[in-house]
């Protein structure tokens, strides 16, 4: 169960915004989202001119550390609203105390799934963002396996708790049992996916696909995946697969196929000065399954997970460079009194009208600092 603690500060970061109000009924899920991966202490360096050169010393002119890997996407989704649960192993050291306390009681996670590992330390990852880039150095030994890391619930990770939906990052190869519990109970399971280390790229090894509600590669990945030269076509290809595929296109957005329907849409990316872009696939991916959940038409979707990756990119880090209500509220006020506006361009963005009741009362969200803790002065 979320903590007390947790649950006020999700309260607040959401600013009382609970998007799917109206659709909750006493016999749902405890959970709206639920998700597994490896948690990194991210430590991002920003203000590079260039890539560092062998031989010499770089000095940034920014940094910052925040918690990583899957604790992006967690973050994303509880700032958005929604009642998330991470199951992971955490380190047994100073920086899993750290990443625990930012996700439990920082953002109102619910980690009763995860468990600290005695003897093991952090993964970490080394990020440097320069030119609209990153280059990533990362370090970390395996976890124990879930059933030793996680001796005390002998169902994980075969059964995933009661969730409207699940996250779930595909890899070659690779079934995971608790997908296939998951979707039969009846959880919509979404899916990004990786670089294929084998060079494969055969959608037969993906075997959880087939369980999947939607696939959000990117463009890359897409077009690797379904051997097509257009992101467009590998859209097409996907929705052959899976019944909504969602392919983002970088600097020009993304595009989404619904199978079922047979509908279309794609929405422009937001233009913004990105400080880092560290977890801002993991962004677009919250926002787009919290519309999904909401039951917004596709283009809403859409134009919805596109700002909301925009907005994190201008902050440190991937996890709480994430973006709450309260900075989407300030985003729609701002380009509404920009006089070199697009009105085609903003009634894109109208459906946010209804969403954001004014005034919001500002909340400060925790954000990546240069150092995961002070000494408390005495």
């Amino acid at each position: 169960m979320t903590t007390p603690r947790g649950e006020q500060q999700r309260r607040q970061h959401t600013a009382g915004i609970d998007p799917l109000d109206g659709l909750r009924g006493p016999a749902d899920p405890e959970y709206d989202v639920f998700l597994t991966g490896t948690v990194f202490l991210d430590i991002i360096f920003t203000g590079l001119d260039a890539a560092p050169v062998r031989g010499t010393e770089t000095w940034a002119r920014g940094m910052g550390s925040s918690p990583g890997g899957v604790a992006n996407m967690a973050t994303a989704l509880a700032r958005l609203g929604l009642r998330t649960s991470l199951a992971a192993a955490f380190g047994d050291d100073h920086y899993g105390d750290y990443c625990w306390d930012a996700l439990e009681q920082g953002e109102g996670i619910d980690l009763s799934r995860s468990r600290t590992v005695p003897g093991w330390h952090s993964p970490v990852t080394v990020s440097m963002a320069y030119e609209g880039e990153r280059t990533m150095v990362s370090h970390g030994h395996e976890a124990p396996s879930p059933e030793a890391a996680l001796g005390s619930l002998p169902e994980y990770p075969r059964h995933a708790p009661r969730a409207r939906a699940a996250v779930a990052s595909l890899v070659p190869g690779r079934e995971e049992p608790w997908v296939t519990e998951a979707a039969r109970h009846s959880t919509r399971i979404f899916a990004d996916v990786g670089w294929d280390e084998t060079g494969g790229w055969d959608l037969a090894a993906l075997p959880d696909l087939e369980h999947c509600e939607a696939f959000l590669p990117n463009a890359e990945e897409a077009m690797r995946y379904t051997r097509t030269s257009c992101p467009r076509a590998a859209a097409r290809a996907l929705a052959e697969k899976v019944p909504l595929a969602v392919v983002t296109l970088g600097a020009d957005g993304a595009y989404a196929v619904d199978a079922g329907s047979g509908e279309t849409a794609e929405v422009p990316a937001i233009e913004v000065e990105a400080l880092d872009p560290t977890g801002a696939g993991d962004v677009f991916v919250a926002g787009f399954l919290t519309g999904t959940l909401a039951g917004w038409p596709l283009a809403d979707r859409l134009a919805f997970a596109g700002l909301t990756a925009a907005l994190s990119v201008q902050e440190f880090g991937g996890s709480l460079s994430a973006p709450g209500w309260v900075e989407v509220a300030a985003w729609w006020e701002y380009v509404q009194e920009c006089s070199d506006q697009d009105p085609q361009a903003l009634r894109r963005y109208a459906f946010l009208e209804s969403l954001l009741p004014a005034p919001i009362r500002p909340w400060p969200l925790r954000r990546a600092v240069p150092t995961i803790g002070f000494r408390r002065s005495a």
